[in-house]
């Protein structure tokens, strides 16, 4: 596959792109991505591309190669929007990110609820 790259909300100065590396998979999703750095250092070289691994299957199968969750990166950006609060970079445009990152995962951990709940967790059952 081809490099997908990621259309992204903020246009403007951005510092990476994103890509998504693989095919997308059950659920329509892709597993893989990369985060490449669009600068130089002061010799020329580029910065070192970041790759992130997602979840690849069900938590419960066996098969399933284990990896980063929604969740996670969600609950990362949600810690250094609460540090950037906290001291001298507070703003409205943090605290109203804070605010939506936090009601996502609300959602996102209802969704985990209940799905536990009907003893579909883990499983590509609805």
């Amino acid at each position: 596959m081809e490099n997908r790259k990621l259309i992204r909300i903020q246009t403007e100065n951005n510092l990476n792109e994103v890509y998504a590396v693989d095919e997308p998979g059950a659920g329509n999703a892709s597993h893989e991505y990369r985060i490449s750095p669009t600068g130089c250092d002061e010799q020329g070289n580029m910065y070192p591309s970041q790759d992130i691994s997602f979840q690849n299957g069900p938590r419960k199968d066996p098969n399933s190669i284990p990896g980063v969750l929604d969740t996670d990166l969600l609950e990362i950006v949600r810690d250094r929007l609460k540090g950037f609060q906290s001291g001298e970079f507070a703003c409205r445009e943090n605290a109203c990110a804070l605010t939506h990152i936090e009601e996502a995962l609300m959602w996102m951990n209802k969704r985990v609820t209940d799905r536990a709940q009907r003893g579909v967790l883990g499983t590509n059952n609805k």
